[in-house]
């Protein structure tokens, strides 16, 4: 469970610059607060008795909220719209700090009608910017998705600029936010090379505006990456290396009790656990000192795993009591799910099998919800679609350019038939020019195309590969244990013959309901594949099509040995492989069948062969089934040749040629 509170940066810019909470003498606040309200009644006033306001919701929350509220109303009774614009926002991020969500989603949308009154585009692009942070911390994802997308239109509106007071620094920094909690939804909806995609480039910002503290917040959501990525070691690193400066104030303290819970994770999955307690305790404390119930849940949530690895049952159980309450009315899927899951791994470890599968199937009900294809690929096929929309544009541009340099030329022809030399390069340059045009045109059509069929690709593997996972480690492990459970008490049963036999039977199913959840598993996604490359696996999967007698499979490889495979391209072209040998058992009533891999000179080609009944390859061109769709779509993204001969009574040879 990453630390999600403060995962995702929020519109904070006010019109001065960027605000961080600045240190109060208690004694000297008031007074403070007494010169702001001798001022006169104007936008400048205003602005610092909401900025004071919001600065002391760590020190003091009661007087930090009165003065958000007051300045809300006399933002009203002066009537300047902007000013009520940023009032709203500036209290609805302190109700987002403490958690009240649906208070705060009222704020925001309150100040995106008055900046939307107003024209003000920065400001709906910070009211939209913080909506979509709220959705994100209830788990609603697919509202989060639309209010990004509509922030991140309204950045690219070129007449943003229409408020000289808007530095382009500011702008990029705005930018680069939004791509850094892009990388937190992706990194979410376990989409990870687009979250890495995006990281990369508000990483990118941070470093060309020189702004060290947006490069050390940005960082951490790259080491959540890399946890997600597996590489945990290098995640834990990353966040040492830049806590320092996190415990020096560059930013916020929240930022720094994320960063506390995070690397208790880390150092508890790298299996030390002294130093996971130290930072989660760490995490604890800081959370308690700034009223953080989400993180002082996660805190103890942490200890509890902690304590159930070190096997301290009755003090996992006690931390895991003290954090039940807020996770039990968390709208956060992502929060709730892990908190079943330890409560699950809890129950079963005191013997409370039946309290333990409840928890179990709550735990699979809330990971599906947020993980199932339909969710997944809507935020990917939103995020998509916008960024065909932008190549969509570019295409009406480039047919724009394209109408316009014909007119001109046609009325350079006319003109120029007395010159017939000059007018011959005319025509001769507009005809080369609109060459280019049209193939940049083409060009684009085909990356957009070749962009949506990755994304379905992608999408469909994840789910396959979360499937899998969660038959082999979840459902696997809980009927492994049930079967342990059984064997240990038929030791201490007395029973009748009948009953015996009776109870071995069932011992049998069980067996057989393990090997076949496997089976199922293992085709989702082959454990040889990840760990072994596409030889062994193809190899793995020839040879279970001979053991089952449905074909006789001969599989033989050239020049694959010690190569290394990009994982998704052995994977489509596993799928291929696997596609093909299932459309020859179904239809080609074949006995035997080659399969031919062969690695020469950057170029690997795929033979399957068969002497099966054959059939006319010209049916091929109206084939609207999903296997032969789903084959070609695969060669299209590897961006290969395909070859397919066949006759009637002759068998079938598809051949397949890729760059890798």
């Amino acid at each position: 469970m990453k630390s999600t509170l403060f995962t995702v940066l929020i519109f904070l810019l006010c019109e001065s610059g960027i605000v961080y909470a600045q240190q109060y003498n208690k004694d000297s606040v008031q007074h403070i607060i007494e010169g702001i309200r001798k001022m006169p009644l104007d936008t400048s006033s205003l602005r610092q008795l909401r900025e004071l306001g919001y600065d002391l919701r760590e020190t003091d929350s009661a007087m930090s909220k009165h003065l958000l509220d007051e300045a809300l109303t006399k933002s009203i009774a002066f009537g300047e719209t902007d000013a009520i614009t940023n009032s709203y926002r500036m209290l609805g991020l302190w109700y987002s700090y403490f958690s009240l969500r649906d208070n705060a989603l009222d704020c925001q949308r309150a100040s995106l009608q008055s900046a939307k009154r107003n024209n003000h585009l920065y400001l709906e692009a910070g009211a939209n910017f913080n909506i979509g942070n709220i959705k994100y911390w209830k788990g609603e994802y697919d509202s989060c998705i639309d209010y990004y997308l509509k922030t991140a239109a309204l950045y690219d509106d070129p007449t943003i600029f229409n408020d000289k007071t808007l530095q382009q620094k500011i702008l990029d920094k705005r930018k680069s936010d939004l791509y850094c909690n892009m990388s937190a939804v992706f990194n979410t909806l376990k989409n990870l090379p687009k979250a890495d995609e995006y990281i990369d480039k508000a990483l990118a910002i941070a470093e060309s505006i020189k702004n060290d503290a947006a490069f050390a917040f940005y960082i951490q959501q790259k080491a959540d990456n890399y946890f997600e990525n597996g590489d945990v070691e290098k995640a834990l690193r990353t966040r040492l290396k830049y806590l320092p400066k996190l415990e020096q104030g560059i930013l916020p303290k929240t930022y720094l009790q994320g960063a506390y819970q995070n690397i208790a994770q880390e150092y508890f999955e790298m299996e030390k656990m002294d130093s996971s307690k130290m930072f989660a305790q760490k995490s604890l404390q800081t959370s308690d000192e700034l009223h953080i119930n989400d993180g002082i849940a996660g805190a103890n949530w942490q200890l509890a795993r902690i304590a159930l690895k070190e096997k301290q049952f009755t003090l996992a159980g006690s931390y895991l009591d003290k954090s039940s309450s807020y996770y039990l009315q968390s709208g956060d899927p992502a929060d709730k799910k892990d908190y079943f899951d330890v409560m699950r791994q809890l129950l079963f470890a005191e013997g409370k099998y039946k309290e333990a599968y409840s928890y179990y199937e709550n735990y699979i009900s809330l990971n599906d919800s947020l993980l199932n294809g339909e969710r997944t690929r809507q935020f990917s096929d939103r995020e998509a679609k916008y960024q065909s929309e932008k190549k969509d544009t570019q295409i009406q541009l480039q047919q724009a350019s394209l109408k316009q340099k014909n007119t001109i030329n046609y009325l350079l022809a006319g003109a120029a038939i007395a010159l017939l030399t000059i007018g011959l390069l005319i025509v001769r340059n507009y005809k080369h020019q609109q060459t280019i045009h049209q193939q940049r045109i083409n060009d684009l059509e085909t990356e957009k195309q070749l962009t949506a069929t990755e994304a379905v690709l992608k999408g469909e593997e994840q789910e396959r590969t979360r499937l899998a996972k969660d038959l082999h480690d979840g459902l696997g492990g809980m009927l492994s244990g049930i079967k342990y459970s059984f064997q240990n008490m038929k030791g201490n049963l007395i029973m009748t013959p009948d009953n015996a036999q009776a109870f071995e039977r069932s011992m049998d199913m069980l067996d057989s309901s393990i090997k076949e959840m496997r089976r199922v598993a293992h085709n989702m996604m082959p454990e040889a594949l990840v760990k072994f490359g596409l030889d062994t696996a193809l190899k793995d999967f020839c040879n279970d099509i001979n053991l089952s007698g449905a074909l006789q499979v001969s599989y033989q490889s050239i020049g694959l040995e010690n190569v290394v495979i990009d994982q998704t391209t052995a994977i489509t072209i596993y799928r291929i492989v696997q596609e093909l040998i299932n459309n020859t058992m179904k239809h080609a009533a074949a006995k035997s069948t080659i399969v031919q891999v062969t690695k020469t000179n950057g170029q690997l080609s795929v033979t399957v062969e068969d002497d099966g009944k054959g059939f006319d390859t010209s049916i091929l061109k109206q084939s609207k089934g999903i296997g032969w769709d789903n084959i070609k779509n695969r060669i299209d993204f590897l961006k290969g040749k395909l070859d397919v001969r066949s006759e009637t009574g002759k068998g079938t040879s598809v051949l397949i040629e890729l760059n890798v």
